[in-house]
């Protein structure tokens, strides 16, 4: 897969669910992207995604909107891996 995880972290409690943030480059992109991830029971996911750092092309963020949209285990990856970064 052409992304390279960053960084990720994630909370839990009972008034907010589950929050994620995963930082993470796509492969050809310029600038870095972060994925807000939020589930009331860690099965059913809804997301935000922003440029990391700094604004890169529309076009591009566009293009990993879609693939979020189309792919499941580009989805998948990006919500283990903050899933992984959860404190025990």
């Amino acid at each position: 897969m052409n992304v390279n995880i960053m960084g990720s972290r994630m909370t839990h409690s009972k008034e907010n669910g589950y929050v994620g943030h995963v930082e993470f480059q796509y492969e050809g992109h310029e600038a870095p992207y972060e994925i807000t991830l939020h589930s009331k029971n860690a099965k059913d996911w809804s997301y935000s995604l922003i440029f990391s750092k700094e604004s890169g092309s529309e076009e591009d963020i566009l293009a990993v909107e879609e693939r979020l949209e189309e792919d499941d285990d580009f989805y998948d990856l990006l919500v283990n891996a903050a899933l992984q970064s959860l404190p025990r």
